[in-house]
C-alpha cells in the first residue's frame, strides 16, 4: 500500500496507520477512503494528494 502526500500542506498519509481519530482503520489504502475525507491537518480533499516519492 503506498503513501499519499497532501500537497496543500505536506501531510502524509500512511496506510499502515491510517486515520482512527477521523473513522478510518489501520491497513486502509488511500483509494479505499471515502470520498468525503478530508486531509486532517488542513481540511484538503483527497484531490489534492498525490504518491509519495
Amino acid at each position: 500500500m503506498e503513501k499519499y502526500v497532501c500537497y496543500v500542506c505536506g501531510y502524509v498519509y500512511d496506510p499502515i496507520v491510517g486515520d482512527p481519530a477521523n473513522g478510518v482503520e489501520p491497513h486502509t489504502s488511500f483509494i479505499d477512503l471515502p470520498d468525503d475525507w478530508l486531509c486532517p491537518e488542513c481540511g484538503a480533499g483527497k484531490d489534492d494528494f498525490s504518491p509519495a516519492d
